[in-house]
Order: C-alpha cells, then structure tokens, then sequence
C-alpha cells in the first residue's frame, strides 16, 4: 500500500496566555490543538467538522507552517514538514494551498484578478516569461470557473460578486498546480444561492486535477458535496471518523449525533429530533478530566468523568472515542 500524500500524528498546539503568560511560574496553555492524527490520500477529500473554537482553523494553519506545531509529525509526499527551515517549507507551501474563508479580506483590493492570481507565480519563481505566466493565469481562472477568463482578469475584487471573489481566490491556489487544497471554511461567507457552486467546483477539481482536499466546515450539511470521510473535531481532539456514509447515517460519538440531529433534512420523514447540547464548550486551558465531551454528553457516566478515551475500531469500520460506541441512546 502506497503511502498516503498527508500523514499527520498526534499533532499538538498549543498556545500560553495569561497574565504575561505565566501563573505561579507555569504557563497557562490553550489546547487548540491537540494529540490530531488523520491520513489523506491524493485524490481523496476529508472533511474536518466541528463547532466554532474546536481547532479547525488551528489545525489548518499548523499544517500550512503558518502556526509552528508545538508536536508532532505532518508527513507530506513522504517529507517531515514539523521544523522545515523556512526555504524548505516555502518550496513544500506550493504544492500545499489555502482557500480562506473571506474572501473579502484575502484579495487585495488595489490588485487587478490578473495581478492576485499571477502573484504566486512571482513568489515562487515560477513562469517567469510573460506570456506563460498569462496562459498559466488565464488556465486558472477558467479552472476556477470564470469564463471567458479575459472578461475577469483586468477587473478588481470590489467589481466582483461573493462568489466570483472566492473563484479568484480558488485560481490563484491553482496557478501554482499544488496536490493538496486546504479549504477553511470557502463557503459560509457565501449566499445560500451560490454556494452549491463552489462546493461543486472543489467536487470537479478532486476528480479532474486528481487534488486532495482537507475540507474544513461547521456545517455537516455541506460535506457529502466534496468529501470522501469525515472527522469529528471536538475541543482540540478527533473523536470520530469514518466515510461520509457511515458517519451521516450511523453516527457513533454523541457529539457527532448531536451535529447532526440540526441539520436540515427535506424529507420530514428523515428528520431527527433535535439534540440540544447543554452549556458552553469547556475552557480549552482547564479541560475536563476524563472524556472532554462528559460536562455536555446527556448520557455521560462517572466512568466518563475520568477515562480519556482513545479512538477505537466500530463494528462499522469507524472510528470513534467514546465508551458508549455500541449505546442506542
């Protein structure tokens, strides 16, 4: 077996804060991210899912080399990309791209699309004769779905729809041919309308430039569109994962039925009742003993309150880190 285009394990970061960053002579650490571990392979599509502040963004960003992992490993094509000198990380960072999630703020304003799109041809080197770094541009964007490409690429970002401005944004990931699209979020800045769009076009680039994606979403709704499998992210930790038919109709973690007991079905035949999870998600610098989860779970037990558990195989080939995998309730 061939080994996978992302290995990461047991990746951690953490971040020290408070009264300047110490108390009693220790360090008060935000467990952002914290012992993840997941496969992706070239072509293949995982979605990261999880509520606001449970470390998706964290994740992204120390995969990109943007956040410095505190430990760890992050494989990439068979490379260790955790302590890359800044050189070696910048040559990895082209085959490695981001798609952030305003694109409002990720365009420059005073830049033509030509200009934004072209620019990582500049970074890196690359293209550096004019007219194939046009045809490379001009590739991009009508990858990205602005066609006729030329009808776009003397106009400036605030000429452009939401959607058109994330398309932009999508090209000038492309331009630069990478294996692997991180996509934080590319969607919940968008009109409803439009975005069915982009999650298609992410669809078509896994399968026509054979791209892996690392799809980063709150939205459980979204991710059958693009994803392959699914990984549940709660409070800095994966807690489940399997492929996005066993994780959307048989989920094992209560927070992964919790997700998905509010996401809209059109059939009222398929609706769940709704699971509403009680109180706030737990101070990632005083974390819970035992499961992270137990403070909101409606069926923890006093053994939740002191094991931590591990991911562990279900009788459906997921994973999932609870002690109640085989509960009905």
């Amino acid at each position: 077996m061939s080994e996978p285009l992302l290995k990461v394990e047991g990746l951690r970061k953490l971040f020290a804060i408070g009264r300047g960053g110490f108390r009693r002579g220790a360090p008060l650490l935000v467990h952002a991210v914290d012992g993840v571990s997941f496969e992706i392979a070239a072509g293949e599509a995982l979605a990261v899912v999880g509520e606001s502040g449970c470390g998706k963004s964290t994740l992204a960003l120390t995969l990109m080399g943007l956040e410095t992992a505190t430990a760890g490993s992050v494989r990439f094509d068979g490379r260790e990309l955790v302590g890359l000198g800044s050189g070696a990380l910048k040559e990895t960072r082209r085959r490695i791209q981001m798609i952030f999630q305003d694109p409002y703020e990720s365009l420059n304003p005073l830049m033509t699309v030509g200009e934004i799109v072209a620019e990582p041809l500049h970074v890196h080197g690359l293209a550096k004769a004019a007219d194939e770094r046009q045809q490379r541009v001009m590739q991009a964007l009508a990858d990205a779905g602005l066609k006729p490409a030329d009808h776009y690429i003397h106009r400036f970002p605030h000429e452009l729809s939401g959607g058109q401005r994330q398309r932009v944004a999508i090209a000038a990931a492309l331009v630069l041919e990478p294996q692997l699209l991180i996509a934080d979020e590319p969607v919940s800045m968008l009109d409803v309308s439009i975005r069915a769009e982009i999650l298609n076009l992410l669809a078509d680039l896994k399968q026509t430039r054979n791209i892996a994606i690392l799809f980063i979403t709150h939205d459980l709704g979204t991710v059958s569109a693009v994803a392959d499998r699914i990984a549940v992210m709660y409070l800095g930790r994966i807690v489940e994962t399997g492929t996005v038919a066993e994780v959307m109709t048989a989920p094992q973690h209560p927070y992964t039925r919790a997700l998905l007991s509010v996401v809209p079905a059109p059939n009222p035949r398929l609706r769940r009742q709704h699971i509403i999870l009680q109180g706030e998600t737990p101070d990632p610098i005083h974390l819970p003993p035992g499961c992270r989860f137990h403070p909101r779970c409606r069926i923890a037990t006093d053994q939740c309150r002191t094991v931590d558990p591990a991911l562990a195989p279900t009788t459906t080939g997921q994973l999932a880190a609870c002690i109640h995998l085989d509960s009905s309730q």
